[in-house]
């Protein structure tokens, strides 16, 4: 599953929605997933493997094991 182990973010659903003719038609639900890497990191010392955001591994709430 998509989810990320520090922040906790999952995905996020909704509808899609098609236009004709300028007016909404038809409705279908969708599933935006959201952009989960699998990285390994320092803990305390130690390298262990989890599932991170993409948006996190940005920010640098996490370091790199090497």
């Amino acid at each position: 599953m998509a989810k990320c182990e520090l922040c906790d973010k999952t995905r996020q659903t909704g509808h899609k929605i098609s236009i004709t003719r300028s007016q909404v038609s038809r409705r279908a639900n969708k599933v935006w997933k959201s952009n989960v890497k699998k990285i390994r990191i320092n803990d305390n010392g130690t390298a262990r493997t989890i599932k991170i955001c993409t948006s996190c591994l940005r920010s640098g709430k996490v370091t790199r094991a090497v």
